[in-house]
């Protein structure tokens, strides 16, 4: 049977240049955000180049779990996917695949992604489904992956390493850096949310930020705190 990776991220996190590691291996095909078509249907979310995404992707996401998450191939098959798209979605399939659930700071999500959509809500920023995801997963005998994007930053050759390790592949040197510019599996929406992926030729190094939140987005980040603080102890350390 083929290798599945589903990579269950948050949004304004490295994920992106996560993907982009995982083009570099030739073993290895990788799909943007199959499920996002779907979500923007089912929820009503407005978020740039909504129709466009919704005339491009199939907006069935069941049907999308079955013939594009678990198509069968002689590759390994690398989703980017954000936890909350899984809303409507049967999530039986996740006991076939390997399940990686990538982390980040919430005042580091809020303080990104409300630049681009103010007044994010708790379900935009993901970390709450990511903690129902492991516990669901938990609940199945199953043990996912955790992935802190800070840790991934300040080392990604260690991290890396060992996130193959636990996937069961062998490391690829070639995943450390890629060309400046796109890709061909990015999603029609790149322009507006992979300015900085395409500016750059590898990981950047991790910065400790000076974030200042207000008003709702301050209580956000305290609502969100306890779901990150319980999964990053779980996360690969360095």
């Amino acid at each position: 049977m083929n290798k599945v990776i589903c990579l269950w991220s948050c949004p304004r996190n490295v994920s992106t240049a996560l993907m982009y590691a995982f083009a570099q291996r030739e073993d290895t095909s990788v799909f943007d955000e199959p499920l996002y078509a779907h979500y923007l249907k089912v929820s009503g979310a407005n978020h740039p180049a909504r129709d466009l995404v919704l005339a491009t992707l199939d907006n069935n996401g069941n049907k999308v779990v079955k013939e594009v998450i678990l198509q069968k191939s002689k590759k390994l098959l690398f989703h980017k996917l954000m936890t909350h798209f899984l809303v409507g979605i049967n999530t039986q399939f996740l006991s076939s695949v390997k399940n990686i659930i990538f982390i980040r700071n919430p005042q580091e999500i809020i303080y990104s992604y409300s630049k681009i959509i103010a007044n994010p809500s708790i379900d935009d920023i993901g970390i709450k489904k990511q903690y129902e995801l492991y516990l669901d997963l938990e609940s199945r005998g199953e043990t996912p992956i955790v992935l802190d994007a800070k840790y991934l930053l300040q080392n990604p050759e260690l991290i890396l390493r060992k996130i193959c390790l636990l996937l069961d592949i062998s490391f690829d040197k070639n995943m450390l850096t890629w060309k400046r510019g796109g890709i061909k599996e990015d999603g029609v929406w790149a322009k507006y949310w992979y300015k900085n992926i395409h500016n750059s030729t590898g990981f950047h190094p991790y910065e400790i930020q000076n974030i200042i939140l207000r008003e709702s987005n301050l209580e956000l980040s305290r609502e969100c705190l306890p779901y990150y603080e319980f999964l990053t102890v779980k996360s690969i350390q360095l």
